[in-house]
């Protein structure tokens, strides 16, 4: 019987998911037992695709246009899925009009865990539940992977840890079951080459859940010398997140701090597993992965590859 390679597009191909999915795609074309898949970039800048060295073929493409995004998608037989900015919610919407209008059959879209949380009112999961919702009634396969945050965020203190060794972070003690970025990417490569995750959620964590204090002290551990942890007043961090978002993210983000300080996030699910058939990686496999980041010399480079001042803001 001969296997026919699946066309397989990305959005949101030059962020940490990604970029992790379009490699990992790549790496499985022509593994034992694995179809592999020809493998489509749709990004707004396909040079910066190829200045990135991503594989696969980088279409230009725009959130806002569903008939340029329908043209993209022509051929495509499987979309991955990542959107981020919650005041635009046209832009599922488009690429799910668009993926039926090019005949597109599975989607595997990128939410959140917080989705799950009755008491997560924030701009940010309701916008997430309203995607998801869009998904199941699109009439499209689907599978769904939630995440808690990246322990990629981390790379928000790289520059402070190379400065002067110091974390700062709004309220420290809080602890997060953040995952591995590379744990998602692959759990989003499995679902996109196996039929078996079709109509199925993943609610995807790491192995512990940790505090930015506790981050701190094995981020600390790794780079063998001992890091400063400074707690920020929610005035302080809310000022640092107004130099990238607007006010209504910045609000979100400060109601989700407040849900991860009084415990919401610390439950740790097994959909890492169940998707990869792998346990998840921790917190010191990243950190040791992502060393040079912080001031490390001679560090191997992580598979993280967000600036200094990315956060993501799953939760």
């Amino acid at each position: 019987m001969i296997r026919q390679t699946p066309v397989v597009a990305l959005t949101g191909a030059t962020g940490t998911i990604g970029r992790l999915v379009a490699r990992g795609l790549a790496a499985e074309d022509g593994a034992d037992g694995a179809d592999g898949a020809d493998v489509r970039l749709l990004v707004r800048d396909p040079a910066k695709a190829a200045r990135e060295g991503l594989p696969g073929r980088a279409v230009a493409a725009d959130f806002g246009e569903v008939d340029g995004l329908a043209r993209a998608l022509e051929g495509v037989d499987r979309v991955f899925v990542v959107t981020s900015d919650p005041l635009r919610p046209e832009h599922d919407e488009n690429v799910l009009a668009a993926a039926r209008a090019a005949g597109v059959r599975r989607v595997v879209k990128l939410s959140a865990l917080a989705v799950l949380d009755p008491g997560a009112q924030d701009l940010l999961t309701r916008w997430q539940r309203d995607n998801e919702e869009r998904l199941r009634a699109s009439g499209l396969e689907w599978t769904l992977l939630r995440p808690r945050a990246f322990m990629s965020n981390a790379l928000g203190w790289a520059a402070s840890v190379r400065q002067d060794g110091t974390v700062r972070a709004l309220y420290g003690s809080g602890r997060n079951a953040c995952v591995h970025p590379r744990d998602v990417a692959d759990a989003a490569v499995r679902a996109l080459l196996d039929a078996e995750g079709a109509g199925r959620s993943y609610a995807l964590t790491g192995p512990e859940p940790l505090s930015a204090r506790e981050q701190t002290g094995t981020l600390g551990e790794v780079l063998g010398r001992p890091l400063t942890f400074v707690e920020l007043t929610e005035e302080q961090a809310a000022e640092r997140w107004r130099a990238r978002w607007p006010e209504p993210m910045v609000r979100a983000l400060l109601e989700s701090a407040r849900r991860q300080r009084d415990g919401a996030k610390e439950a740790v699910a097994d959909g890492v597993r169940e998707a990869t058939g792998q346990d998840p990686r921790s917190f010191a496999d990243w950190a040791r992965a992502n060393a040079e980041a912080f001031g490390a010399r001679g560090a191997a480079r992580g598979s993280s590859h967000r600036g200094a001042s990315g956060v993501e803001y799953r939760a």
